[in-house]
């Protein structure tokens, strides 16, 4: 085989093609000649395959995601050479909820505003980095609103811990000018939500309702690359991660909970972990399963996390990859909650079902 692979390049050099020999190779071996694949499921591909099932696409979602990728791309490019371009530390502002802005936030905001209002399929955005809705050029106008955080867990740039972008996407079923109201959507509404994690890979996660998929970022030729189909969540796990230093000002069913993981009556105890960036936090509850939560307390009743552009898209990721997620309100589901400002925050339990099931077992209890 390798004998043939040498005869293949010496034929493609000397003449500039490929021989039918070699076409035959590359089909027999799994779309591979060598360990170089020619028949890749790029995202790009992947989509436009996806927008041929569906009758009467335009082809403006596909447009969109190829822009959103594209903004992950180009901040993955600038957080592996923060460092180099001097890109860590403080720009010395705040954003809309009141968290100091680093550097890479403000580059990463810029990147996707830039790309999406550049894409032709927005009509507006609303962002972690910006108090109100970002308004779209009329000329510009698309028919989809994105919400995002472009640089989730930025606390974390500075110490190289995984950072990613989070994003859903909502379809606009009218004309016109956009106003805020527009944008108040539960994720019940969400056409698409999707992450990138910056890790020891870049890897984009999506899902347009039709269940989860992992796109690995090849830098040799700059694409995302279908590296995780169907991702499926463990109906179970050994995990739990939470904030536990809030645990002072948790309710005391939720400090019983915590308690019981580490000391169980029978069994091993759950492993706690814990990252502080979103995106890596719920990527590895994916993966391995167990739960992750963000709980609200007495010092944040809504907890921390905003539910727009970091808790609708993930607990619509959650569920569509089989898992749960949940606001600990009784059953009340995080893709039910409506908004009523921008920003809002909303207390958040997602992962694994049965987990989810026993810390709302210890919620509900009397």
């Amino acid at each position: 085989y390798q004998r043939r692979v040498r005869e293949a390049v010496v034929s493609t050099q000397s003449t500039g093609n490929l021989s039918s020999s070699t076409l035959e190779m590359a089909s027999s071996n799994g779309g591979k000649i060598g360990d170089i694949p020619t028949d890749a499921m790029t995202l790009n591909r992947f989509v436009m395959e996806e927008q041929m099932k569906i009758s009467g696409a335009t082809g403006a979602f596909t447009l969109l995601l190829n822009s959103l990728a594209t903004a992950c791309k180009a901040t993955e490019a600038a957080v592996r050479k923060a460092g180099i371009a001097q890109l860590y530390g403080i720009a010395g502002d705040t954003n809309s909820t009141g968290d100091q802005q680093k550097k890479l936030d403000v580059l990463a905001n810029e990147l996707f505003i830039n790309l999406l209002k550049s894409s032709y399929q927005t009509c507006a955005m609303v962002s972690e980095e910006n108090e109100e809705v970002i308004q779209v050029p009329v000329a510009k106008h698309g028919k989809y609103i994105v919400c995002f955080d472009p640089l989730d867990g930025s606390s974390n740039i500075d110490c190289l811990v995984s950072i990613g972008s989070i994003f859903g996407i909502y379809k606009r079923d009218k004309e016109g000018p956009v106003s805020t109201e527009d944008c108040l959507l539960p994720g019940n509404k969400l056409v698409a939500a999707g992450y990138c994690v910056f890790g020891t890979a870049c890897m984009m996660v999506l899902s347009t309702g039709n269940g989860v998929n992992g796109f690995t970022l090849d830098p040799s030729i700059g694409e995302f690359i279908l590296t995780a189909p169907n991702l499926i969540i463990p109906t179970k796990g050994k995990i739990y991660s939470t904030n536990e230093g809030n645990a002072k000002f948790m309710d005391s069913k939720l400090q019983k909970y915590l308690h019981d993981c580490k000391f169980p009556e029978t069994g091993k105890p759950k492993a706690a972990r814990y990252v502080g960036s979103m995106v890596a936090d719920v990527h590895r509850t994916i993966c391995y399963g167990g739960v992750f939560m963000y709980p609200g307390n007495t010092a944040a009743p809504n907890g921390k996390l905003r539910l727009l552009y970091e808790c609708n898209p993930m607990a619509y990721i959650v569920e569509q990859a089989g898992g749960k997620a949940v606001t600990g309100r009784g059953d009340e589901r995080v893709l039910d909650v409506i908004p009523k400002k921008l920003h809002d925050r909303c207390p958040i339990f997602l992962g694994s079902i049965d987990d989810v099931d026993v810390i709302l077992s210890y919620i509900n209890q009397e």
